[in-house]
């Protein structure tokens, strides 16, 4: 393991700034190297900045001790709001982003940091022929900074010791109908309705999804209904980050598209099975969780990594039925 060159960042490193990706799922998977990174430098005091979803979940981080919300795209004028979000920041000794866009160089830029790190994606796009996940990724972009060699560990979330969320008793199933990139991810409402309808005698049924994810929730409410079933609680909508989190560490089994969700899952270890169509499950499926199924087709047009299918026909998610859902859930528990 070669410390050599961290050993000079150690005793230059009183403060850190971390930018976290922008999506939550994102922002778990790369959990693994922020921790590398932060045994590494082990600096006295450590600043976050990011999106609203990517801060809250990790802002309760033990070490970390001043939090900064990027709000900047909703501005009329983004380079002045930049420069002022920047000026609040102030300047640290090492700035390491987990984004590559240009306002995320400029921000940094901006906050007179002595050192600036930057995750670029087109790293790996000169390797095709190698297949990593983005937790891999991520990783590799600390290790080749710090020139470190240290291996992504579990995805590690910390919760709020003193936040407490009303569920049902157990065992629960959590049903997650939503996917923030786009409507190719999403299975649909009826065929999730059907799954948990299957499990309804053993499980009560925990429905989420984020505030754009309501109409879906719902509808899944209505054939749940259709089917007589009344042992669940629509949360979607009706949760904070963190209250999401804490709901999702306490189910006995989850199904859930490719999503946030997801990973926060699997940083809890809870049993999941991952419902994949234009995604790439090799990059993005849930790490180290050795309680997790994938289902997917594995159709020639997949991955098309597209938010809405190209093809007008969305097979990869149309043909996938609750069948093969039943069977890896099964498989599980």
């Amino acid at each position: 393991m070669n410390l050599s060159n961290p050993s000079n960042f150690k005793l230059q490193t009183s403060n850190l700034l971390i930018e976290l990706p922008t999506w939550l799922g994102d922002t778990v998977m790369a959990t693994p190297a922020i921790e590398n990174l932060i045994q590494t430098l082990n600096p006295k005091e450590i600043t976050i900045v990011g999106s609203y979803v990517s801060t809250e979940a990790l802002k309760h981080h033990p070490k970390i001790n001043k939090v900064f919300i990027d709000e900047t795209k909703k501005s009329k004028n983004r380079l002045f709001s930049t420069y002022k979000l920047a000026k609040k920041i102030g300047s640290h000794d090492i700035a390491v982003s987990f984004r590559s866009h240009f306002f995320s160089k400029l921000l940094l830029f901006l906050t007179d940091s002595k050192k600036r790190f930057f995750y670029s994606p087109s790293t790996f796009n000169l390797q095709p022929s190698t297949s990593l996940h983005q937790v891999e990724k991520y990783n590799y972009f600390i290790n080749s900074v710090f020139k470190t060699d240290l291996p992504p560990s579990d995805l590690k979330l910390y919760l709020n010791p003193y936040h407490l969320i009303t569920l049902p008793p157990s065992p629960l199933l959590g049903i997650n109908p939503g996917a923030t990139y786009g409507s190719a991810k999403r299975w649909y409402p009826q065929k999730f309705a059907k799954v948990a309808a299957t499990f309804s005698d053993r499980f009560n049924i925990v429905i989420f999804g984020g505030p754009n994810e309501k109409e879906i929730a719902k509808d899944i409410e209505k054939e749940l209904k259709i089917l007589g079933i009344k042992n669940y609680i629509n949360l979607a909508g009706k949760t904070t980050i963190e209250e999401l989190m804490a709901a999702i560490s306490k189910l006995d089994l989850f199904i859930t598209n490719d999503s946030g969700p997801m990973h926060i899952a699997a940083a809890f270890k809870i049993p999941t099975v991952a419902i994949f169509g234009p995604t790439d499950y090799t990059s993005t499926s849930q790490w180290e969780n050795p309680k997790s199924k994938i289902v997917t087709l594995n159709l020639d047009c997949s991955p098309c990594m597209k938010r809405v299918c190209p093809l007008k026909h969305h097979k990869c998610m149309k043909d996938l039925t609750p069948n093969m859902v039943i069977k890896a859930a099964n498989e599980l528990i």
